[in-house]
């Protein structure tokens, strides 16, 4: 090992990588939030798949206690993560080219992230009011597994979500480095279509 390398391990801005550059880096970064996107897809595909066996091997007692459909404030959250999708998206192309909107973007998607499951919640004590709770029936549980297992991951989601806007407000990303919200962005929009999939699920499964 080459002794110039120990000064280049103390400087004060050194960062010891296993890349050649910062190219390298951040495609090696994509590629991993890919993969972990790929296994989150596999745990909400396995979900639904179970959701489809149990559908139909208990056709008979699956709307036990007469469920009513989902209710209407879970279209309205519906609109609001697919708002958050939108300001992320632009966020996202702030950020590539360094304009200070990216702070105002970044924002609106928290602001919209927390309303959702504020509206999420909502949900929840509408229907635990009318007298449906995990316990009332196969569909009723099912109900409460596919939000639950959502409002979790995009709950998870607002830790990376709560840093890249701090930085994004000090219009810290340009060009070279926007690699946290083009992450942050990736795994919110999976977030977003994951949700239509099982609302729509849910839609179906009332009926």
């Amino acid at each position: 090992m080459s002794m110039r390398f120990f000064p280049r391990i103390f400087a004060a801005d050194a960062r010891v990588t296993p890349f050649d550059s910062d190219a390298a880096r951040f495609d090696a970064r994509r590629m991993g939030m890919w993969i972990f996107l790929v296994v989150l897809a596999l745990l909400f595909v396995s979900t639904i798949f179970g959701y489809l066996f149990v559908r139909v091997e208990n056709a008979s007692t699956w709307l036990d206690g007469n469920p009513p459909p989902p209710p209407t404030i879970l279209l309205y959250s519906t609109v609001a993560l697919l708002l958050s999708s939108w300001t992320m998206h632009l966020a996202l192309r702030a950020a590539e080219r360094g304009e200070r909107a990216q702070g105002k973007w970044m924002l609106a998607t928290l602001g919209l992230a927390l309303f959702f499951l504020t509206l999420q919640a909502f949900a929840w004590v509408q229907l635990i009011q009318e007298n449906l709770t995990i316990s009332t029936g196969l569909y009723a549980w099912m109900f409460y597994v596919f939000t639950g297992l959502h409002a979790v991951h995009v709950i998870g989601g607002l830790i990376p979500l709560l840093l890249t806007t701090a930085r994004a407000r000090r219009c810290e990303y340009g060009p070279n480095d926007f690699g946290g919200v083009l992450c942050t962005a990736m795994y919110w929009h999976f977030l977003d279509g994951a949700w239509i999939v099982l609302y729509l699920t849910l839609l179906l499964g009332s009926r």
